[in-house]
């Protein structure tokens, strides 16, 4: 079974039984496109005016009514709390756990938690992309303004995600976290068409 749905991406599953020397069930092919051809046009206005001024008209709303939704960092989970810690006794004995409860879930579901882990791993791709955005720039990557204060607040957000999903991949032993990390460095290598 093959899922595309990003031409540098191609899932596929080894048929169960058919493991090389203990693999896991999951591995991960690439396809790049030939680039060295293709001119890139850089692109010096993401928006037309107009809209500009839409977002610059909004960033007081968005300082009342979205920042106020940001969580202090004391007060958010981390992908810690989640899983065994390292230090402490039991930690073989729960990571075991996962595993075997991991071994109980069906292979669709690895790939959507691979697909979401991806995802949030591209995370400087997507922040840079809003940073340059025409009514929303972050040139410097600490504006104070609000949109860029919420772009800034839901990266972190999202790398918590991303962080939980990796480390929970990794500890179940259900899938190839090489090729998977391979994967994150092409798609964050190849940067986004807009």
């Amino acid at each position: 079974m093959a899922l595309n749905f990003n031409p540098l991406l191609s899932f596929t599953f080894l048929q169960k039984g058919n493991h090389n020397h203990g693999l896991p069930k999951f591995s991960m092919s690439r396809k790049v496109e030939n680039t060295k051809n293709t001119q890139k046009q850089q692109v010096l206005h993401s928006m037309p005016p107009h809209k500009i001024e839409i977002f610059k008209s909004l960033e007081s709303w968005v300082e009342e009514n979205v920042l106020i939704h940001l969580k202090p960092v004391e007060k958010c989970w981390q992908p810690q709390d989640f899983l065994p810690h390292p230090g402490c006794d039991g930690f073989h004995f729960r990571v075991e756990e996962i595993q075997k409860r991991a071994k109980e879930i069906p292979d669709d579901y690895f790939v959507v938690l691979v697909g979401d882990m991806i995802t949030e791993e591209a995370l400087p791709t997507y922040q840079t992309l809003m940073n340059i955005t025409d009514g929303v720039r972050d040139e410097t990557a600490a504006s104070s303004s609000s949109w860029a204060t919420w772009t800034r607040g839901w990266t972190a957000e999202e790398n918590r995600h991303g962080d939980l999903l990796n480390k929970y991949l990794y500890l179940s032993g259900r899938v190839d976290m090489k090729e998977i990390e391979k994967t994150i460095q092409y798609l964050i290598g190849a940067g986004m068409v807009r």
